[in-house]
């Protein structure tokens, strides 16, 4: 793995001129490359699976489903773990790492941003990431947008358009911009 990805991944901000950075601009290309084939015409499951293994890296299991389109720049931080299902038109910005327990779910139209920009105009070009990780069972709904930094708890619910900037315990419904708690989980 190369040096500006370790840093990416710590949460160093990352200057286009860092010498490594054509590494990581390759890493790009090719991961669009990939997303462009899972958006094109239609691909059964396994073939969906194979495509999301290149562009993350990893091994997908079989029990992941995901219907297209699905947006990411770079895809090598995502994690899917088994029995996650992402529904249509999702954007994982993943230079911070997604990392997605047993049986999520992900609504259509969920932004996972891990990525941020400086405040100071000068440095704006610039990135730095965070990472995400959404806990077993949890329910991202439709639209809500979580951003860099934020933990979802196990079985905890998003609801539908909310925006997540702080942490979200497990058993918990929150709601609204910002996210707040609305109640526990009925169990």
């Amino acid at each position: 793995m190369p040096d500006i990805i370790r840093r990416m991944l710590a949460g160093e901000t990352i200057l286009e001129s860092d010498p490594e950075y054509p590494q990581l601009e390759a890493q790009f290309t090719e991961s669009m490359q990939l997303v462009s084939q899972l958006n094109t015409g239609f691909h059964t499951q396994d073939e969906i699976r194979e495509i999301l293994s290149r562009l993350t890296g990893k091994p997908v299991a079989d029990t992941v489903r995901m219907f297209p389109p699905f947006y990411t720049v770079w895809g090598k931080g995502t994690t899917f773990g088994p029995g996650v299902f992402v529904n249509s038109g999702c954007t994982f910005l993943d230079r911070g790492g997604i990392t997605l327990e047993e049986n999520v779910f992900i609504g259509p139209g969920v932004q996972l941003v891990t990525e941020g920009h400086p405040e100071e105009p000068s440095l704006r070009r610039n990135v730095y990431a965070r990472a995400i990780t959404i806990g077993r069972r949890a329910w991202i709904g439709a639209g809500a947008i979580v951003l860099p930094g934020v933990s979802i708890g196990e079985n905890s619910i998003v609801g539908a358009g909310a925006i997540v900037t702080r942490d979200v315990p497990a058993d918990t419904i929150v709601a609204g911009n910002p996210a707040r708690p609305i109640r526990g989980i009925r169990k």
